[in-house]
């Protein structure tokens, strides 16, 4: 679907380098060991959450495209180190990367998904429709697997020339000339998503800011620990973004022209490969970073890991009093946003 190996700029260009052999698959190696570990006792934990509201179904979505997105970074490690013979960077250009790819962007999607969720439920409460029941959210989940999918597959099947022996680990030159217009059409697709999720989730967590805001100014003075919590909570899922997709997003639309059009150079090539390989890390440390988010954002989720683990969780006052109110919207969005 996407270019991910590590030799996918020009003919006469070699990005084989200490960085690329060495740096990146270390990196890497860290991101897998965290976030297969981390993904793992999410899922064991969501095990035992029951999905009775949307959110939660979108949740439990996201952890298994995390999961198999985790599951695809051995591959790499080996591909790019140049350990493995060049037939394994075959498979990772025609399969591995696909799935990488794929359910990098099946999470971004969910949580554009919660994002509206949390907006409907907490903005505008009183239009909740069926679009916030669980049997919807499943419907909808299966559709955003089966259409990202779709978009991918192609990559899989194009991706079917025989690798030449001194060009054997550049992903671009596997494709066919279909391929390579397939894969510019995908990658421009995918950024789309990706900023039209972005733009999205800052116009609905902003609206939620003040929505919560305006509603704590009415019944209480002092709410400084609340609104300190309300920002943490809302703002979480924003850092994200900013930092594991924003940068990589920037530079994937110059790095897939370099891939397809003869205009570039080859140092311009070697840059904007370097920058792709950098940021996509950042991309892919999003597996670990997402479990934090169900911990402080999902109290299901925290309420069972304690749980678990045979702990007590200490229910902050203020979370107690807002539950006592009559409005089930303001307690919600506080715990889960």
């Amino acid at each position: 679907m996407f270019n991910s190996s590590t030799n996918s700029s020009g003919n006469n260009c070699n990005n084989s380098t200490v960085i690329i052999k060495t740096v990146i698959p270390l990196v890497y190696f860290l991101i897998f060991i965290v976030g297969l570990l981390l993904n793992s006792v999410a899922a064991w934990i969501f095990l035992y959450v029951p999905s009775n509201k949307s959110f939660i179904v979108y949740l439990k979505n996201i952890v298994v495209a995390d999961l198999l997105m985790s599951l695809t970074f051995p591959f790499k490690i080996l591909a790019d180190s140049e350990i493995a013979p060049p037939q394994l960077n075959t498979f990772v250009c025609r399969y591995s990367a696909v799935v990488f790819y794929t359910n990098m962007y099946i999470g971004i999607t969910f949580f554009g998904l919660i994002g509206f969720d949390r907006y409907y439920k907490i903005v505008k409460p009183l239009f909740t429709s069926f679009v916030h029941t669980v049997n919807y959210s499943k419907v909808i989940s299966i559709i955003i697997w089966l259409l990202l999918m779709l978009l991918s597959f192609p990559n899989m099947l194009l991706t079917n020339e025989i690798a030449e022996e001194n060009h054997s680990r550049k992903c671009i030159g596997l494709k066919n000339e279909l391929g390579k217009q397939w894969h510019k059409v995908s990658n421009y697709i995918s950024i789309g998503i990706f900023w039209i999720v972005f733009l999205l989730l800052i116009i609905f967590y902003t609206s939620i800011s003040k929505k919560i805001y305006s509603s704590y100014k009415k019944f209480r003075r002092n709410s400084d620990v609340t609104k300190r919590k309300i920002s943490r909570n809302i703002f979480s899922i924003m850092f994200v973004f900013v930092i594991c997709f924003v940068p990589y997003h920037i530079c994937r639309i110059p790095y897939t022209l370099s891939q397809t059009s003869s205009q570039f150079n080859c140092q311009l090539k070697e840059t904007l490969f370097y920058s792709k390989e950098f940021t996509l890390a950042l991309s892919a440390a999003n597996v670990c970073l997402d479990p934090i988010i169900y911990f402080f954002l999902c109290l299901p989720f925290k309420e069972k890991l304690y749980q678990k683990l045979h702990l007590k969780l200490k229910t902050p006052r203020d979370v107690e009093v807002s539950k006592s109110r009559k409005s089930n919207t303001l307690p919600e969005s506080i715990n889960i946003v």
